[in-house]
């Protein structure tokens, strides 16, 4: 089915169907590496590329993206104390709806998803997919044999009926934890860690399923996900 391109443009985000006609009319689209001045103008979505500004995008049904979020940035569209993580993003990303999939606290960095497909989602975020997110933190004090222990066999969480256990744990350095959880409980590293007699003083985190945060992708950069990501994003693979 095709799509005229301002009602396209208004699908990827850039404004109202006037304020994409507005677009188109003042020469701001091309189509092929040419102007194209017709807001009517019949286009196939599938595989359809443009640019706005210079600036070019392909036709996406839905947005999937990686952000590599920094430190003192706010997972919300109303920060109270820092920006916003929205704030990162193109403006059309934003207009049409991505939203942040699950939260990171405002001092934790790394791998956050963003996506305005609902299912995928609540694929993501549902407790019963037991999709793993695997965490580097760093911690006060030393880390010990009794603490790996205690992490991997499970810790008792205040208002938690029973104990929580990492899916994976290990020690890289004295200092530095890998802990992969299943659960999505508030500030859960943090609590799991101080339940087993330490501290988190930095929190990264840099796995979700199979999907790694590329280290090509610096602070405050994002990437689109494709099928491939996509695939590896729910895969239950606690050895993470």
């Amino acid at each position: 089915m095709t799509l005229q391109l301002e009602r396209l443009l208004r699908t990827q985000g850039f404004g109202s169907r006037a304020e994409c006609r507005a677009l188109v009319h003042a020469g701001r689209v091309c189509v092929n590496g040419e102007v194209c001045d017709d807001p009517y103008a019949e286009c196939e979505p599938g595989g359809f590329q443009f640019t706005v500004d210079g600036v070019a995008w392909s036709y996406r049904k839905h947005a999937y993206l990686a952000l590599h979020k920094p430190a003192n940035f706010e997972c919300s569209h109303k920060p109270k104390f820092h920006p916003s993580v929205y704030t990162l993003l193109p403006r059309p990303l934003v207009t049409r709806g991505v939203q942040a999939i699950g939260r990171l606290d405002e001092d934790t960095t790394g791998l956050l998803l963003m996506s305005d497909d609902g299912q995928f989602i609540h694929q993501c975020t549902s407790p019963k997919k037991l999709v793993p997110k695997v965490y580097e933190a760093t911690t006060k004090h030393a880390i010990d044999d009794s603490q790996i222990s205690a992490l991997r066999q499970g810790v008792l969480l205040n208002d938690e009926p029973a104990p929580i256990a990492a899916a994976a744990c290990e020690r890289i350095s004295d200092h530095l934890l890998r802990l992969t959880v299943t659960e999505g409980k508030y500030h859960q590293v943090k609590r799991m860690v101080a339940a087993a007699s330490n501290r988190v003083v930095a929190l990264h985190r840099v796995a979700i399923g199979a999907f790694q945060l590329p280290a090509t992708l610096k602070p405050g950069e994002w990437m689109w996900l494709e099928t491939e990501n996509l695939e590896g994003l729910t895969a239950k693979n606690p050895g993470l």
